[in-house]
Protein backbone atom coordinates (compact mmCIF):
# COMPACT_ATOMS: atom_id res chain seq x y z
CA UNK A 1 0.00 0.00 0.00
CA UNK A 2 1.32 3.45 -0.88
CA UNK A 3 2.65 5.58 1.94
CA UNK A 4 0.08 8.30 1.50
CA UNK A 5 -2.66 5.71 2.06
CA UNK A 6 -0.98 4.51 5.24
CA UNK A 7 -0.87 8.07 6.54
CA UNK A 8 -4.64 8.18 6.29
CA UNK A 9 -4.82 5.31 8.75
CA UNK A 10 -3.29 7.48 11.45
CA UNK A 11 -5.62 10.45 10.99
CA UNK A 12 -9.02 9.03 10.12
CA UNK A 13 -9.92 8.46 13.77
CA UNK A 14 -9.91 12.23 14.35
CA UNK A 15 -11.96 13.42 11.40
CA UNK A 16 -15.45 12.74 10.18
CA UNK A 17 -16.19 10.47 7.27
CA UNK A 18 -17.19 13.50 5.21
CA UNK A 19 -13.84 15.14 5.74
CA UNK A 20 -12.13 11.86 5.01
CA UNK A 21 -13.81 11.51 1.65
CA UNK A 22 -12.91 15.10 0.81
CA UNK A 23 -9.27 14.68 1.78
CA UNK A 24 -8.91 11.51 -0.29
CA UNK A 25 -10.47 13.16 -3.32
CA UNK A 26 -8.09 16.09 -2.90
CA UNK A 27 -5.17 13.62 -2.90
CA UNK A 28 -6.26 12.38 -6.29
CA UNK A 29 -7.43 8.92 -5.17
CA UNK A 30 -10.76 8.46 -6.91
CA UNK A 31 -13.18 5.63 -6.17
CA UNK A 32 -13.72 4.88 -9.88
CA UNK A 33 -11.40 2.05 -10.92
CA UNK A 34 -10.69 -0.21 -13.85
CA UNK A 35 -11.14 -3.94 -13.49
CA UNK A 36 -9.69 -5.83 -16.45
CA UNK A 37 -10.24 -2.73 -18.57
CA UNK A 38 -13.85 -2.09 -17.47
CA UNK A 39 -15.03 0.56 -15.00
CA UNK A 40 -16.50 -0.71 -11.74
CA UNK A 41 -20.22 -0.27 -11.26
CA UNK A 42 -21.62 2.31 -8.88
CA UNK A 43 -22.79 1.21 -5.43
CA UNK A 44 -26.24 0.01 -6.48
CA UNK A 45 -26.36 -3.37 -4.75
CA UNK A 46 -28.95 -2.28 -2.21
CA UNK A 47 -26.86 -3.52 0.72
CA UNK A 48 -26.42 -1.72 4.03
CA UNK A 49 -23.79 -1.52 6.74
CA UNK A 50 -25.42 -2.25 10.10
CA UNK A 51 -23.41 -0.94 13.03
CA UNK A 52 -22.36 -3.65 15.49
CA UNK A 53 -20.16 -1.49 17.71
CA UNK A 54 -18.71 1.99 17.25
CA UNK A 55 -16.19 4.06 19.18
CA UNK A 56 -13.46 1.44 18.77
CA UNK A 57 -9.74 2.16 18.55
CA UNK A 58 -8.47 1.13 15.10
CA UNK A 59 -9.85 -2.46 14.99
CA UNK A 60 -7.52 -3.68 12.25
CA UNK A 61 -8.50 -7.35 12.62
CA UNK A 62 -11.16 -9.49 14.29
CA UNK A 63 -12.46 -13.05 14.44
CA UNK A 64 -15.40 -15.00 15.89
CA UNK A 65 -15.79 -17.72 18.48
CA UNK A 66 -18.15 -20.59 17.57
CA UNK A 67 -20.78 -18.92 19.78
CA UNK A 68 -20.46 -15.58 17.99
CA UNK A 69 -18.30 -13.50 20.33
CA UNK A 70 -15.86 -11.21 18.51
CA UNK A 71 -12.19 -11.12 19.44
CA UNK A 72 -10.62 -8.00 17.91
CA UNK A 73 -7.32 -6.11 17.95
CA UNK A 74 -6.46 -2.49 18.54
CA UNK A 75 -3.72 -1.96 15.99
CA UNK A 76 -1.69 0.66 17.85
CA UNK A 77 -2.11 -0.42 21.47
CA UNK A 78 -1.82 -4.18 21.01
CA UNK A 79 -4.94 -4.80 23.06
CA UNK A 80 -6.92 -7.97 22.33
CA UNK A 81 -10.54 -7.31 23.23
CA UNK A 82 -13.75 -9.35 23.39
CA UNK A 83 -16.99 -7.89 22.04
CA UNK A 84 -20.42 -9.40 22.55
CA UNK A 85 -22.31 -8.24 19.43
CA UNK A 86 -25.70 -8.97 21.05
CA UNK A 87 -25.20 -6.86 24.16
CA UNK A 88 -22.41 -4.49 23.12
CA UNK A 89 -20.32 -5.52 26.12
CA UNK A 90 -16.65 -4.95 25.37
CA UNK A 91 -13.66 -5.79 27.58
CA UNK A 92 -9.93 -6.37 27.41
CA UNK A 93 -8.71 -9.96 27.09
CA UNK A 94 -4.96 -9.36 26.85
CA UNK A 95 -2.43 -6.70 25.89
CA UNK A 96 0.39 -7.76 23.58
CA UNK A 97 3.58 -6.15 24.94
CA UNK A 98 5.91 -3.93 22.95
CA UNK A 99 3.65 -3.31 19.93
CA UNK A 100 4.92 -0.70 17.46
CA UNK A 101 2.08 0.93 15.53
CA UNK A 102 4.07 3.25 13.25
CA UNK A 103 3.03 3.35 9.59
CA UNK A 104 1.41 0.02 8.75
CA UNK A 105 2.87 -1.77 11.76
CA UNK A 106 0.94 -2.86 14.81
CA UNK A 107 -1.34 -5.67 15.93
CA UNK A 108 -2.55 -6.79 12.51
CA UNK A 109 -3.95 -10.33 12.53
CA UNK A 110 -5.94 -12.58 14.86
CA UNK A 111 -7.51 -16.04 14.82
CA UNK A 112 -8.53 -18.75 17.28
CA UNK A 113 -7.37 -22.35 17.42
CA UNK A 114 -9.68 -24.42 15.18
CA UNK A 115 -10.54 -26.63 18.19
CA UNK A 116 -11.57 -23.63 20.33
CA UNK A 117 -12.50 -23.67 23.21
CA UNK A 118 -11.09 -27.17 23.88
CA UNK A 119 -7.77 -25.72 22.71
CA UNK A 120 -7.90 -22.29 24.40
CA UNK A 121 -5.39 -20.44 22.21
CA UNK A 122 -5.64 -17.03 20.54
CA UNK A 123 -3.15 -16.31 17.75
CA UNK A 124 -1.95 -12.77 16.99
CA UNK A 125 0.37 -11.26 14.40
CA UNK A 126 2.05 -8.09 15.69
CA UNK A 127 5.09 -5.94 15.01
CA UNK A 128 6.85 -5.75 18.36
CA UNK A 129 10.01 -4.48 19.99
CA UNK A 130 11.86 -7.63 21.09
CA UNK A 131 15.25 -7.36 22.76
CA UNK A 132 15.76 -3.88 21.38
CA UNK A 133 14.91 -4.70 17.76
CA UNK A 134 11.67 -4.67 15.77
CA UNK A 135 10.22 -8.05 14.89
CA UNK A 136 7.19 -9.28 13.01
CA UNK A 137 5.92 -11.94 15.37
CA UNK A 138 3.20 -14.57 15.57
CA UNK A 139 2.30 -15.28 19.18
CA UNK A 140 -0.07 -17.77 20.79
CA UNK A 141 -1.95 -16.51 23.83
CA UNK A 142 -3.36 -19.01 26.31
CA UNK A 143 -6.86 -18.22 27.59
CA UNK A 144 -8.11 -19.09 31.06
CA UNK A 145 -11.55 -18.09 32.33
CA UNK A 146 -11.97 -15.47 29.61
CA UNK A 147 -8.59 -13.79 30.03
CA UNK A 148 -5.21 -14.16 28.37
CA UNK A 149 -2.74 -15.43 30.95
CA UNK A 150 0.48 -16.09 29.01
CA UNK A 151 1.87 -16.13 25.50
CA UNK A 152 4.41 -18.05 23.43
CA UNK A 153 6.22 -16.67 20.39
CA UNK A 154 5.82 -19.09 17.48
CA UNK A 155 7.55 -17.11 14.74
CA UNK A 156 9.63 -13.96 14.70
CA UNK A 157 11.39 -12.32 11.80
CA UNK A 158 13.17 -8.96 11.50
CA UNK A 159 10.79 -6.15 10.61
CA UNK A 160 11.89 -3.69 7.95
CA UNK A 161 13.24 -0.31 9.01
CA UNK A 162 10.58 1.04 6.64
CA UNK A 163 7.25 0.82 8.53
CA UNK A 164 5.23 -0.26 5.50
CA UNK A 165 4.26 -3.51 3.80
CA UNK A 166 4.07 -5.61 6.95
CA UNK A 167 1.09 -7.69 5.82
CA UNK A 168 -0.16 -9.32 9.02
CA UNK A 169 -3.26 -11.29 8.06
CA UNK A 170 -3.44 -14.73 9.75
CA UNK A 171 -6.07 -17.43 9.33
CA UNK A 172 -6.51 -21.12 9.98
CA UNK A 173 -7.30 -23.03 6.81
CA UNK A 174 -9.64 -25.99 6.30
CA UNK A 175 -6.55 -28.20 6.74
CA UNK A 176 -6.25 -26.83 10.32
CA UNK A 177 -2.90 -25.22 9.49
CA UNK A 178 -2.18 -21.58 10.30
CA UNK A 179 -1.58 -19.36 7.24
CA UNK A 180 0.35 -16.13 7.80
CA UNK A 181 1.22 -13.39 5.35
CA UNK A 182 4.27 -11.14 5.80
CA UNK A 183 4.70 -8.20 3.42
CA UNK A 184 7.83 -7.44 1.42
CA UNK A 185 8.92 -4.68 3.82
CA UNK A 186 8.86 -2.10 1.01
CA UNK A 187 11.66 -3.94 -0.80
CA UNK A 188 10.42 -5.87 -3.83
CA UNK A 189 13.50 -8.10 -4.00
CA UNK A 190 12.48 -9.75 -0.72
CA UNK A 191 9.50 -11.41 -2.35
CA UNK A 192 11.74 -13.58 -4.57
CA UNK A 193 14.39 -14.37 -1.93
CA UNK A 194 13.83 -17.90 -0.61
CA UNK A 195 16.98 -17.98 1.53
CA UNK A 196 15.59 -17.70 5.08
CA UNK A 197 13.70 -14.53 4.12
CA UNK A 198 10.02 -14.58 5.12
CA UNK A 199 9.05 -11.22 3.57
CA UNK A 200 6.74 -11.21 0.58
CA UNK A 201 5.58 -14.73 1.41
CA UNK A 202 2.55 -16.72 2.49
CA UNK A 203 3.55 -19.00 5.36
CA UNK A 204 1.93 -22.23 6.53
CA UNK A 205 2.55 -23.82 9.92
CA UNK A 206 1.14 -26.21 12.47
CA UNK A 207 -0.82 -24.76 15.41
CA UNK A 208 2.31 -25.02 17.57
CA UNK A 209 4.35 -23.05 15.01
CA UNK A 210 6.28 -26.05 13.69
CA UNK A 211 6.78 -26.72 9.98
CA UNK A 212 4.32 -29.17 8.38
CA UNK A 213 5.94 -32.09 6.60
CA UNK A 214 3.61 -31.38 3.66
CA UNK A 215 4.92 -27.85 3.03
CA UNK A 216 6.22 -27.36 -0.55
CA UNK A 217 9.69 -26.12 0.47
CA UNK A 218 11.32 -28.72 2.70
CA UNK A 219 12.14 -27.40 6.14
CA UNK A 220 10.50 -24.01 5.46
CA UNK A 221 7.26 -22.36 6.52
CA UNK A 222 7.04 -20.70 3.09
CA UNK A 223 3.96 -21.89 1.16
CA UNK A 224 3.83 -19.34 -1.70
CA UNK A 225 5.98 -16.35 -2.64
CA UNK A 226 6.34 -13.38 -4.99
CA UNK A 227 3.64 -11.36 -3.21
CA UNK A 228 4.00 -7.65 -2.50
CA UNK A 229 1.70 -6.82 0.40
CA UNK A 230 -1.63 -8.23 1.48
CA UNK A 231 -4.26 -7.29 4.02
CA UNK A 232 -6.75 -9.96 3.02
CA UNK A 233 -7.02 -13.62 2.20
CA UNK A 234 -9.71 -16.20 2.77
CA UNK A 235 -10.64 -19.74 1.84
CA UNK A 236 -13.47 -20.56 -0.55
CA UNK A 237 -15.90 -22.55 1.64
CA UNK A 238 -16.94 -24.63 -1.37
CA UNK A 239 -13.46 -25.69 -2.56
CA UNK A 240 -10.99 -24.82 0.21
CA UNK A 241 -8.89 -22.76 -2.23
CA UNK A 242 -7.09 -19.68 -0.95
CA UNK A 243 -8.02 -16.29 -2.49
CA UNK A 244 -5.77 -13.36 -1.65
CA UNK A 245 -5.98 -9.60 -2.19
CA UNK A 246 -2.72 -7.80 -2.99
CA UNK A 247 -1.78 -4.12 -2.93
CA UNK A 248 -0.04 -2.82 -6.01
CA UNK A 249 2.32 0.19 -6.11
CA UNK A 250 0.79 2.96 -8.30
CA UNK A 251 -1.02 0.36 -10.39
CA UNK A 252 -2.37 -3.17 -10.32
CA UNK A 253 -4.06 -4.04 -7.08
CA UNK A 254 -4.76 -7.75 -7.52
CA UNK A 255 -6.90 -10.70 -6.56
CA UNK A 256 -4.92 -13.94 -6.67
CA UNK A 257 -5.71 -17.61 -6.31
CA UNK A 258 -2.70 -18.71 -4.27
CA UNK A 259 -1.33 -22.24 -4.59
CA UNK A 260 1.40 -24.17 -2.85
CA UNK A 261 4.92 -23.54 -4.22
CA UNK A 262 3.50 -20.83 -6.49
CA UNK A 263 5.51 -17.79 -7.56
CA UNK A 264 3.15 -14.83 -7.95
CA UNK A 265 5.90 -12.87 -9.70
CA UNK A 266 6.26 -9.69 -7.65
CA UNK A 267 9.96 -8.87 -7.40
CA UNK A 268 12.88 -6.66 -8.32
CA UNK A 269 11.87 -6.30 -11.99
CA UNK A 270 8.44 -4.89 -11.18
CA UNK A 271 7.43 -1.62 -12.83
CA UNK A 272 4.15 0.14 -13.45
CA UNK A 273 5.75 1.91 -16.39
CA UNK A 274 4.05 4.48 -18.56
CA UNK A 275 2.44 2.15 -21.08
CA UNK A 276 -0.99 0.67 -20.32
CA UNK A 277 0.30 -2.84 -19.65
CA UNK A 278 -1.68 -4.26 -16.71
CA UNK A 279 0.61 -7.13 -15.76
CA UNK A 280 4.08 -5.62 -15.61
CA UNK A 281 4.14 -6.03 -11.83
CA UNK A 282 4.15 -9.82 -12.27
CA UNK A 283 7.39 -10.34 -14.16
CA UNK A 284 10.00 -11.53 -11.66
CA UNK A 285 11.49 -14.78 -10.49
CA UNK A 286 11.25 -18.39 -11.53
CA UNK A 287 8.71 -19.74 -13.98
CA UNK A 288 5.93 -20.65 -14.04
CA UNK A 289 4.71 -17.24 -12.88
CA UNK A 290 1.14 -17.11 -11.67
CA UNK A 291 -0.80 -14.07 -12.85
CA UNK A 292 -3.70 -12.43 -11.02
CA UNK A 293 -7.27 -13.54 -11.56
CA UNK A 294 -8.36 -9.89 -11.47
CA UNK A 295 -6.47 -6.61 -11.28
CA UNK A 296 -7.19 -2.91 -10.93
CA UNK A 297 -5.15 -0.56 -13.11
CA UNK A 298 -5.74 2.20 -10.57
CA UNK A 299 -5.18 1.13 -6.99
CA UNK A 300 -8.08 0.92 -4.55
CA UNK A 301 -5.96 0.02 -1.50
CA UNK A 302 -7.53 -3.44 -1.56
CA UNK A 303 -8.00 -5.04 1.87
CA UNK A 304 -10.09 -7.81 3.45
CA UNK A 305 -12.23 -10.37 1.66
CA UNK A 306 -14.90 -12.94 2.57
CA UNK A 307 -17.24 -15.34 0.77
CA UNK A 308 -21.01 -15.43 1.04
CA UNK A 309 -22.25 -18.88 1.99
CA UNK A 310 -25.61 -18.73 3.71
CA UNK A 311 -24.73 -15.13 4.57
CA UNK A 312 -28.32 -13.89 4.83
CA UNK A 313 -28.10 -11.61 1.80
CA UNK A 314 -30.23 -11.84 -1.38
CA UNK A 315 -29.74 -15.09 -3.28
CA UNK A 316 -27.80 -13.39 -6.09
CA UNK A 317 -24.84 -12.98 -3.71
CA UNK A 318 -24.60 -16.65 -2.71
CA UNK A 319 -21.14 -18.09 -3.44
CA UNK A 320 -19.66 -14.72 -4.38
CA UNK A 321 -16.64 -13.02 -2.88
CA UNK A 322 -16.82 -9.63 -1.16
CA UNK A 323 -13.77 -7.42 -0.68
CA UNK A 324 -12.99 -3.91 0.50
CA UNK A 325 -10.49 -1.08 0.16
CA UNK A 326 -9.22 2.09 1.80
CA UNK A 327 -9.02 4.47 -1.15
CA UNK A 328 -11.83 6.80 -2.13
CA UNK A 329 -14.99 6.15 -0.14
CA UNK A 330 -14.04 2.65 0.97
CA UNK A 331 -16.47 0.72 -1.20
CA UNK A 332 -17.47 -2.86 -0.52
CA UNK A 333 -17.25 -4.78 -3.78
CA UNK A 334 -18.46 -8.17 -4.94
CA UNK A 335 -17.46 -10.54 -7.74
CA UNK A 336 -18.44 -13.98 -8.94
CA UNK A 337 -16.36 -17.01 -9.86
CA UNK A 338 -16.64 -19.38 -12.79
CA UNK A 339 -18.30 -22.79 -12.51
CA UNK A 340 -15.06 -24.52 -11.48
CA UNK A 341 -14.40 -21.69 -8.99
CA UNK A 342 -10.88 -21.26 -10.34
CA UNK A 343 -11.29 -17.89 -12.07
CA UNK A 344 -13.21 -14.64 -11.78
CA UNK A 345 -16.43 -14.36 -13.77
CA UNK A 346 -16.61 -10.78 -15.09
CA UNK A 347 -15.47 -7.74 -13.16
CA UNK A 348 -16.43 -6.44 -9.73
CA UNK A 349 -19.33 -4.26 -8.63
CA UNK A 350 -19.47 -1.83 -5.72
CA UNK A 351 -22.44 -2.63 -3.47
CA UNK A 352 -22.08 -0.24 -0.52
CA UNK A 353 -19.89 2.50 0.91
CA UNK A 354 -18.27 2.12 4.30
CA UNK A 355 -19.68 4.66 6.78
CA UNK A 356 -16.13 5.27 8.00
CA UNK A 357 -14.66 5.78 4.53
CA UNK A 358 -12.42 2.70 4.64
CA UNK A 359 -12.73 -1.06 4.97
CA UNK A 360 -10.04 -2.95 6.87
CA UNK A 361 -10.72 -6.55 7.81
CA UNK A 362 -13.60 -8.78 6.66
CA UNK A 363 -14.85 -12.00 8.27
CA UNK A 364 -17.69 -14.51 8.10
CA UNK A 365 -19.55 -15.16 11.33
CA UNK A 366 -20.49 -18.68 12.49
CA UNK A 367 -24.01 -18.12 11.10
CA UNK A 368 -22.55 -17.09 7.72
CA UNK A 369 -23.08 -13.34 8.10
CA UNK A 370 -20.43 -11.04 6.60
CA UNK A 371 -18.81 -8.40 8.81
CA UNK A 372 -16.18 -5.72 8.23
CA UNK A 373 -14.24 -3.18 10.27
CA UNK A 374 -13.14 0.36 9.57
CA UNK A 375 -11.01 2.73 11.66
CA UNK A 376 -13.41 2.87 14.61
CA UNK A 377 -16.24 0.36 14.20
CA UNK A 378 -17.37 -3.12 13.21
CA UNK A 379 -20.36 -3.56 10.89
CA UNK A 380 -22.54 -6.36 9.58
CA UNK A 381 -23.50 -6.39 5.88
CA UNK A 382 -27.29 -6.51 5.57
CA UNK A 383 -29.74 -6.72 2.68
Amino acid sequence: MNRHIALLHRIIRTITSVLLASSIAAAGMQPAIATQGRPAAAATGGLKAKLVKGGLNDPAAFTFTPKGLIYYLERGTGEVRILNPKTGADRRFFKVPGVNGAGERGALGIDLHPAWPAKPFVYVFATRSVGGSLRNTVIRIRANKGHGVSFTTLVQAPASSDPYHNGGRILFGPDRKLYVFIGDGHDSANAQDLKANLRGKMLRMNPDGSIPATNPFKGSRVWAYGVRNSFGFTFDPLTGRLWETENGPNCNDEINLLTAHGNFAWGAKESCGSAPTPRDTNNSGARPRHLPKLWFKKTIGITGNAFCRGCGLPAKYEGKMFFGGVNGVGALRVLGLNGARTAVSGGSSAVLKSPGGVIYSMESAPNGGIYFSDSNAIYRVAG
